[in-house]
């Protein structure tokens, strides 16, 4: 059938309150125009981000339910401990509050001021607590990561070439190498199972680690079986448990590929890491058998992950970001290609040509959208990434706009009034301003900055 239809049905519904342009105009100078400030119930479509936006499944609320509270040994825990080891397999798995605290644990482990620390594409959390270290995050993608136009089955690969090069060069102060899957900053781009095994194979050629950012590892597994040779005929679990054979470790944001509102891990097989993980995670999170968690949001993700496997739903979960990119892509609208897993990304350096990079055309899309037809989107661009360590700023690898789709929340209609959005600016693109920075803090700017149009 040509129809995408959710593989599943709705029980509980939540109001969208309708605003009209005058009143986002308001609200958004308000918010010294930045999405991040505003409120989401003055927000029609949010696509901000797919992070803990995902719906739960009757299931999940029925685990919720089932949640033990104990400080220490709760039976919760096991049941998440377990559900993590079948797909993954890392004998250490320790649960923090979310995807950035796991990260904050590995890099205050293993990173000192003046290491690197290479990836296909660092995002912005693990860049941020790379550089809190004192570290480099080191992005090594390949040629055609970078072109948003091109059609690659893998945008997301790592250059193997690059980091063969890059350990030979600055191998002392390496101390893991990072793979992210799917590539978010590159627009949510797939790696295949044949550049995890070369990655993998380098690094320890080198002597180092691998760490696998496996937030979006269910998508990844999908794309792998559509498109690698070989793949075709075999279960998204299987894939999944190849991808992290391959690696020493990983860190988890469950609040994506597991269908929870918050959670996540650091899984490692290295016993020495693990126990001063847990002493740090004592410190700062919690004991280790809840991590900053509820019983109840261990016991989700438990659940969460035996539904994200599905191939019925990863199909329809792909195919409606890549619906919404054909579309865009056929109006002229300059996307990346081919569509990503989590999101759609427009190229807002290609869209609005007579904007410069310091002028944030990702930034000023996304505004415009939000003007136009209440739908909040995310900037990955030059405001995000164009702020180097020393404070100097200079425009990022590309200005992308991504529309993360929250997990099972928006329907097909949405997905049309989406595109219905980007024929009204469409005509009316050659208008729109870029913006200027005139507050914002040290790092991670784009979560706080405040802007004022040009």
């Amino acid at each position: 059938m040509k129809t995408i239809i959710e593989p599943f049905r709705i029980k509980s519904v939540e109001p969208i309150r309708m605003t009209t342009r005058a009143e986002r105009e308001r609200l958004l100078s308000e918010a010294r125009y930045n999405l991040f400030k505003l409120h989401s119930d003055d927000v029609i479509i949010d696509l901000l981000t797919d992070s803990g936006t995902s719906a739960m499944s009757a299931a999940q609320w029925g685990a919720v339910m089932t949640g033990d509270e104990s400080y220490a040994g709760a039976p919760s825990f096991y049941r998440f401990e377990a559900a993590v080891r079948d797909l993954v397999g890392f004998r250490h798995v320790i649960p923090t509050h979310q995807g950035r605290a796991a990260e904050h644990l590995l890099f205050t482990l293993i990173a000192r001021p003046g290491d690197a620390i290479p990836s296909n594409t660092h995002f912005d959390t693990t860049r941020g607590n790379i550089e809190a270290a004192g570290a480099e995050a080191v992005d090594l993608p390949i040629p055609e990561g970078r072109k948003p136009a091109i059609e690659h089955p893998f945008k997301g690969n790592m250059d193997l070439a690059a980091l063969e090069a890059f350990l030979a060069d600055h191998g002392p102060r390496t101390p893991a190498v990072m793979m992210t899957v799917t590539n978010n900053a590159g627009g949510g781009q797939p790696v295949s199972l044949e550049n995890i095994r070369g990655a993998a194979k380098i690094a320890r050629a080198h002597g180092k680690p691998l760490f696998i950012d496996g937030c979006r590892f269910a998508e990844n597994a999908w794309f792998i079986k559509l498109r690698e040779a070989g793949q075709g005929g075999r279960a998204i679990p299987d894939i999944v448990r190849d991808m992290f054979a391959l690696a020493d470790g990983m860190t988890m944001s469950a609040k994506k590929d597991a269908f929870a509102n918050i959670g996540g891990w650091l899984a490692v097989n290295d016993d020495a890491l693990a126990e001063a993980a847990r002493t740090r995670l004592i410190q700062t999170e919690g004991f280790p058998t809840y991590g900053g968690l509820a019983g109840r949001d261990l016991d989700a993700i438990a659940q969460g992950l035996k539904e994200i496997v599905d191939e019925d739903y990863l199909r329809y979960r792909v195919r409606t970001n890549a619906y919404v990119t054909e579309r865009l892509d056929a109006m002229g609208v300059p996307v990346v290609k081919p569509a990503g897993g989590h999101a759609v990304f427009i190229d807002a350096r290609a869209f609005l040509p007579h904007i410069p990079p310091l002028q944030y055309p990702g930034h000023a899309l996304a505004c415009a959208l939000y003007e136009e037809a209440g739908i909040r989107g995310c900037e990955i661009g030059t405001v995000m990434f164009g702020r180097k360590p020393d404070g100097t700023e200079a425009p990022a690898a590309m200005d992308l706009v991504r529309l993360a789709m929250p997990r099972r929340v928006y329907t097909q209609s949405h997905a049309d009034y989406i595109v219905e959005a980007f024929e009204e600016l469409t005509a009316r693109k050659d208008a729109l301003r870029g913006l200027k920075i005139v507050k914002e803090p040290k790092m991670m700017r784009h979560f706080r900055a405040e802007f004022e149009k040009v």
